[in-house]
This record gives structure tokens, C-alpha cells and sequence, in this order.
């Protein structure tokens, strides 16, 4: 069961992860992105990533990619039926990768991510025109770790319990 929580400030927040390279056959990365509002869960994917990823960086650059290109579309959504009023701030999506964080909020490019494909760039472009921000988030905090990675009993119950999930204690 999904749980909520009354709030005074409602804002979209996402968490976007990704393995690298965890498809043994194909050796494609899973990617993984939930979204937050109101203490619980609203909309997550977790999917193989359509290119082989040459780094971890890249890997977690493209789950931002996929994260950002939902999220923005999902925050016009629930503005649309007038339960978020405030998008002036940008859409904040957490990642556990600092080098896939750096690389979103710098300007620069440099040679080691040339091999990254031109339509993933914008998620640059969305950080500088200020649409959403990526922010690193430790990775015992990783709200989307269940959705790329197998996990301890006990870590993926304290992160669906994060995610508003209450588990029926049939299934436990």
C-alpha cells in the first residue's frame, strides 16, 4: 500500500541510479528513476538503458537523462490538476554519482565524454536553463537503488519504506 503525508509545501523530487553494465548478455546498463510527492511514491521505471554505457559516469548520466525527460513532464502533469502550485524552482533529482553530478552542472566538456550521444546532453542544457538541478545524495539514501541492484532484506525495506510503501506482513 502507498502511503501520503499532508504538507504545507509540495514539490516533485526525484531520484534517478543506475547499475553499470549489469546485463550479462547484452552487457547494458538497468537504469532506474522514482518520484516523490507528499512522502510517497507517484510514478517510477526501471528499464535497460538503449546504448552500452563505457563508465559508470555515463551510465548514471543517461538514468539522469531518462529521469529528467519524466520528470519535467510529470511536474507539468500534477501542476496541470492543481496539487503543485510552485514550478518556478527547478526539478530537483538526486544521484549517487558524483562524477555523473559534476559533469550535469558543468559547462565544459572534455574528452573522456565525447562517447556520451548528443541527445543526452540536454540534460546539461536543462541544468543551466534551470528546469531541474541533479544534486548528490549519498548512495545508502538512493531512493531507486531497489529498482537497478538486488538489495539486503533489510536495506529494500527501509527504501520502500522511504518510498511510502507499506508491505503487508503476509509478504514479509
Amino acid at each position: 500500500m502507498l502511503t501520503y503525508q499532508r504538507s504545507d509545501s509540495l514539490e516533485v523530487i526525484g531520484y534517478s541510479d543506475s547499475d553499470f553494465a549489469g546485463c550479462q548478455d547484452s552487457m547494458r546498463s538497468t537504469f532506474g528513476y522514482i518520484f516523490m510527492l507528499a512522502g510517497g511514491a507517484i510514478s517510477w521505471r526501471s528499464a535497460k538503458q538503449r546504448l552500452i554505457a563505457p563508465s559508470t559516469m555515463a551510465a548514471e548520466f543517461i538514468a539522469c537523462y531518462e529521469a529528467s525527460d519524466h520528470g519535467l513532464w510529470l511536474r507539468n502533469f500534477v501542476t496541470g490538476l492543481r496539487v503543485v502550485n510552485n514550478i518556478e524552482r527547478p526539478l530537483k533529482i538526486y544521484c549517487d554519482n558524483n562524477a555523473a553530478v559534476l559533469y550535469s552542472n558543468n559547462n565544459g566538456s572534455s574528452t573522456k565524454s565525447k562517447f556520451i550521444d548528443i541527445k543526452y546532453l540536454v540534460v546539461k542544457e536543462r541544468v543551466q536553463n534551470g528546469q531541474i538541478s541533479i544534486e548528490h545524495i549519498r548512495t545508502e539514501s538512493m531512493l531507486a537503488d531497489p529498482l537497478t541492484k538486488g538489495l539486503p532484506p533489510t536495506a529494500f525495506y527501509e527504501h520502500t519504506a522511504h518510498m511510502g510503501v507499506i508491505l503487508d506482513d503476509t509478504l514479509v
